[in-house]
């Protein structure tokens, strides 16, 4: 890794504990604010200890994009989780094989980019 990435992979860690810190729930009760801070810390720590051992700078790339997104929808929306994307479960897929696996294969690329890791983690 070089060391501007690792220096910007760092300072991604430390801001999502920092915002962790100051979290607060958006119907302010405490045991929420609670639970969701811990959310974040341990989303943070699972994410980052999965990607560790990543050398591909793409790929490296993508996780930054997918990490500073995830952020910046976390504080703009007032929540931790990972927001849904709206699309029907298959479509209007009525048939078996090669059509099946086309719309399987668009769902897969039309996943926004806050949501690529959260389906291999949960």
């Amino acid at each position: 890794m070089i060391p501007a990435t690792r220096q910007q992979v760092l300072g991604l860690y430390r801001k999502i504990f920092q915002i962790a810190k100051k979290w607060q729930s958006a119907s302010g009760q405490i045991e929420e604010t609670l639970k969701e801070k811990e959310y974040i810390k341990n989303e943070a720590r699972t994410l980052f200890r999965k990607n560790k051992h990543v050398t591909d700078p793409k790929l490296i790339k993508q996780c930054i994009e997918e990490c500073e997104a995830r952020i910046e929808i976390g504080l703009h929306y007032n929540i931790p989780y990972p927001r849904p994307i709206h699309l029907p479960p298959m479509g209007l897929a009525y048939k078996q094989g090669r059509v099946l696996q086309h719309q399987e294969k668009l769902r897969k690329i039309s996943k926004p980019i806050y949501l690529k890791s959260h389906d291999e983690v949960s």
